[in-house]
C-alpha cells in the first residue's frame, strides 16, 4: 500500500489546529484542486481527494483522536498489516488489540485508550455536508455586483417518510439484536484470558432500531436528493478564482442535524476593454499623431461610464494615467480602487500624397528640441564611439 501523507501536512495545519483552522484550511484547498477549476487535470483532482480525505479525519473529534494516537492505522483498518484499525502483527494470535484496551480502560475500539473517549453516538444530530458550485460571470457582473441563478443538487429530508426511512404508516422497531441498546457484548479468548467487550451492534449500526419496512422514495435512508435552483445576490468586487457562501443551502442534516453551506466559486470571463489587477482596472486606448503632439480631450470609458479626460501635449507612447476611484467596489467594504489608462499612439497608414508633402515639410522644420529622445540616443551614440577609437 503507498504510503500516506500526514493529514495534518495535507491540510497545512499543526496538530493542535482548532476545528475553525481545520475548516479554513480545508476550504481554501477544496477550491485551489476542485475538478471544476481544473478540468482533465489528475493531479489536481488526486489532491482534492487528498484534502477531502484528511478533513474527514481530522473534523470528526473521534477519528482525530485515534488517528492522533495510532497514525492512518487507527483510522482505516486496511492500512498496514493489522486488522481492526490497527496494524499490529505480534505474536498474539492475531486477536483484536482494540479489544483489550477497551476492556481495561473503557470507551469503544481505541478511542478509550489513553483518552477515555466514547464512540460518537449514531442518534446524535449530524450536520449536512458543503456543496461547491461554479457561477461563471462577466468582468462588469463581478465588478458591479448582480443576481443570478445556480443549481445545485443536494440531499434534503425525504417528505414520504419525514426523514425516518420508514414506510408511511410504520416506524423503526427496537432492534432485536441488541435490544435498543446499540451495543452487544462480546465475549474473546485471548492469551491473556476471556475478555468480554462492548461493540456496536451490526444489525442496527448501533442506532438501536431497525427499519423493517423501508420507505419506497428515499430506500430508507430518509433523505432523497433533489435539483434546486437558488437566486443568489453575487457582492460587487468579487474576483476570479474568489468565493461566497450560501449558509443553510447544503446537503440536509440527519437526526435533526443543521444543514451544511453551499460554496459559490467564481469564473470570471475576460473582457474586451478591461483588465482587472486586484481592485484596479486598466484600459489601453488609442490616440493619433496629432492627439499626442497637441494635446486633446480624449473619451475614456469606466466601469461606471465615459468621461471625459484631457491628454496633454507631447503625450508619448505608452503614457499611463491614473484616474482615481474609478475602479472596483472593494467586497463588502467602503472605497474602490483606481482606474489606469495606458494611451498608444497609433501611426497613420495608407496617407495621400498631398498628407506626406505635409509630414515631409513638418520634419523639414522640426529641430533636434523637438525630439528629446532621439537626440539623447545620438549623443550617447557619439560618445560610444569616440571611444571605441580611442
Amino acid at each position: 500500500m503507498a504510503e500516506k501523507r500526514d493529514y495534518y501536512e495535507v491540510l497545512g495545519v499543526s496538530k493542535d489546529a482548532s476545528a475553525d483552522d481545520l475548516k479554513k484550511a480545508y476550504r481554501k484547498l477544496a477550491k485551489q484542486y476542485h475538478p471544476d477549476l481544473n478540468p482533465g487535470d489528475k493531479t489536481a483532482e488526486a489532491k482534492f481527494k487528498e484534502v477531502n480525505e484528511a478533513y474527514e479525519v481530522l473534523n470528526d473529534p473521534a477519528k482525530r483522536q485515534r488517528y492522533d494516537q495510532f497514525g492512518h492505522a487507527g483510522v482505516d483498518p486496511s492500512y498496514g498489516a493489522g486488522a481492526g484499525g490497527g496494524a499490529y502483527t505480534g505474536g498474539f494470535g492475531g486477536f483484536d488489540v482494540g479489544d483489550i484496551f477497551e476492556s481495561f480502560f473503557g470507551g469503544s475500539g481505541f478511542g478509550g485508550f489513553g483518552g477515555g473517549g466514547r464512540a460518537r453516538n449514531p442518534n446524535a444530530p449530524i450536520r449536512g455536508n458543503d456543496l461547491n458550485v461554479t457561477i461563471s460571470l462577466s468582468f462588469m457582473e463581478a465588478a458591479k455586483g448582480c443576481v443570478k441563478n445556480v443549481q445545485v443538487q443536494r440531499l434534503e429530508r425525504c417528505e414520504s417518510c419525514n426523514g425516518t426511512g420508514s414506510k408511511s404508516g410504520t416506524s423503526p422497531e427496537t432492534c432485536p439484536e441488541c435490544g435498543g441498546t446499540g451495543q452487544v457484548k462480546v465475549s474473546q479468548r485471548t492469551p491473556i484470558g476471556v475478555i468480554q467487550t462492548s461493540r456496536t451492534c451490526s444489525k442496527c449500526g448501533g442506532k438501536g432500531k431497525v427499519i423493517k419496512e423501508p420507505c419506497t422514495a428515499c430506500r430508507g435512508m430518509g433523505r432523497v436528493r433533489h435539483t434546486r435552483t437558488l437566486e443568489v445576490t453575487v457582492p460587487a468586487g468579487i474576483d476570479d478564482g474568489q468565493a461566497f457562501v450560501l449558509r443553510g443551502q447544503g446537503d440536509h442534516g440527519v437526526n435533526g442535524g443543521p444543514s451544511g453551506d453551499v460554496n459559490v466559486i467564481v469564473n470570471l470571463r475576460p473582457d474586451s476593454l478591461f483588465e482587472r489587477n486586484g481592485f484596479d482596472v486598466w484600459c489601453d486606448i488609442p490616440i493619433t499623431f496629432t492627439q499626442a503632439v497637441l494635446g486633446a480631450q480624449i473619451i475614456v470609458p469606466t466601469i461606471d461610464g465615459k468621461v471625459e479626460y484631457t491628454v496633454p501635449e507631447g503625450t508619448q507612447t505608452g503614457t499611463v494615467f491614473r484616474l482615481r476611484n474609478k475602479g472596483i467596489q472593494y467586497v463588502n467594504g467602503r472605497g474602490r480602487g483606481d482606474q489606469y489608462v495606458r494611451v498608444n499612439i497609433e501611426v497613420p497608414r495608407n496617407l495621400s500624397s498631398k498628407q506626406k508633402d505635409a509630414l515631409r515639410e513638418f520634419e523639414k522644420l522640426a529641430t533636434d528640441k523637438n525630439y528629446e529622445k532621439r537626440r539623447g540616443f545620438f549623443d550617447k551614440l557619439k560618445d560610444a564611439m569616440g571611444k571605441d577609437r580611442e
